[in-house]
């Protein structure tokens, strides 16, 4: 039993510092001190050593030997790479939300998206954001597609936080209505036109990111 508890409290202990991660509290390439986050959680530290490996996993947090946990700091390979992928996911979801998701799934998207115009501050802008990514994941109906989108879930997280660390101008203006008209595209059945839409939407962030990374040393 007792080596399930730990994980458990692993688990936990990963919870926790993500959130904090999301929350801005800990921005991108923000020292995790093992011994401060011990203290702060009242665990040991063993379990923030767990879940700070659990966390890199996911992509949120680098281990190096010499420099401890920080929260990952994305590089223009990264972005690119994400940009990418993210897009080559959702283009094959909204052909499904498109083709098969119900007035039940289309009720939950224009919910979700009406979220948004209440969103009034940019970290949690990006939590709506998500949540709408992650209904349209599962409006597409295609368990392994969002399987796929889970394990860059995190990572495009904190893609969207390199966003507005950027720049939040315009943020909370224009991003409810980017959303609004990606319902009205999909309730439509409008497939060319969401697809436009959605690409117009993700560039849109990659732009100010890639306007405000730099590319590594190799110009890889």
């Amino acid at each position: 039993m007792s080596p399930a508890r730990r994980r458990g409290l692993a688990d936990e202990v990963a919870d926790r510092i993500r959130e904090a991660i999301f929350s801005g509290a800990y921005p991108p390439g923000a020292q995790l001190r093992e011994v401060e986050l011990s203290g702060a959680m009242d665990v040991s530290r063993g379990p923030v050593r767990e879940g700070l490996r659990l966390l890199e996993r996911e992509g949120l947090v680098r281990v190096a030997w010499h420099r401890g946990a920080t929260v990952t700091t994305l590089s223009a390979t990264d972005v690119a790479e994400l940009h990418t992928l993210r897009g080559a996911l959702e283009d094959l979801a909204v052909h499904h939300v498109v083709d098969r998701a119900t007035d039940e799934d289309l009720n939950l998207l224009a919910k979700t998206a009406a979220a948004m115009d209440r969103a009034d501050d940019p970290h949690e802008m990006v939590r709506c954001d998500i949540a709408f990514h992650d209904a349209v994941f599962a409006a597409a109906g295609h368990q392994r597609l969002a399987e796929a989108w889970d394990a860059i879930r995190c990572q495009v997280h904190l893609f969207l936080l390199t966003r507005i660390s950027l720049s939040t101008e315009d943020y909370l203006g224009l991003v409810p209505g980017e959303h609004h008209d990606l319902v009205a595209a999909l309730r439509a059945r409008d497939a060319d036109a969401a697809l436009a839409l959605f690409a117009a939407h993700r560039r849109n962030a990659f732009e100010v990111i890639a306007s405000g990374t730099e590319r590594p040393a190799s110009g890889k």
